[in-house]
């Protein structure tokens, strides 16, 4: 049975295995960040604080991207998926972050629910196909290559990070406080 807490999280289980404990406090990370930019529109998700650009816009692009980079690129060796497929990353690094501010509120979530749900898609795909320890298909330049634990572990922390951003970006914009 899945708790929700009152700003709509699933509660990660008290009692699972490592497999269902680790995606438990993913899913719980993603829906905070979720939380945090929910109701606002794209005024509220191009706010920044002090001298910052980070906007809350800006996150939601990113972690698509990162969703997509670690679970498709990495995990499974797919090519980019669009649009990060026709940015020169070379000549724009950041542009996941700066180009957030072109696109509406809509697209922002549905970019971010879409990579979540492909992200889950593949993450299953993996667990039946040698569980958290199945390796990346791609190798880091050392020749290091990463397993899925690793992976799910790393995708905790991205979130995590980025969720203390959420909050005070969310403050900033209407005084939203909370976890």
């Amino acid at each position: 049975m899945t708790v929700i807490d009152a700003q709509g999280r699933p509660e990660p289980p008290v009692a699972a295995d490592e497999s269902a404990t680790l995606l438990g406090f993913l899913d719980y990370q993603r829906a905070t960040l979720a939380w945090k930019c929910s109701g606002l529109d794209a005024a509220g998700l191009r706010a920044t604080v002090g001298v910052s650009s980070m906007t809350l816009g800006g996150l939601l692009k990113h972690l698509s991207y990162v969703e997509d980079h670690w679970f498709g690129r990495y995990l499974h060796g797919h090519d980019r998926r669009p649009p990060w497929d026709t940015v020169d990353w070379r000549l724009t690094p950041d542009w996941d972050w700066s180009s957030a501010a072109d696109d509406s509120p809509e697209q922002l979530l549905a970019m971010w629910q879409d990579a979540v749900a492909v992200s889950r898609e593949l993450t299953a795909k993996a667990l039946a196909d040698g569980g958290l320890d199945r390796l990346a298909r791609m190798s880091w330049p050392d020749g290091s290559t990463p397993s899925l634990r690793w992976i799910v572990c790393h995708m905790i922390e991205e979130y995590a990070r980025h969720n203390g951003h959420a909050d005070l970006l969310r403050e900033s914009v209407d005084g939203l406080t909370g976890e």
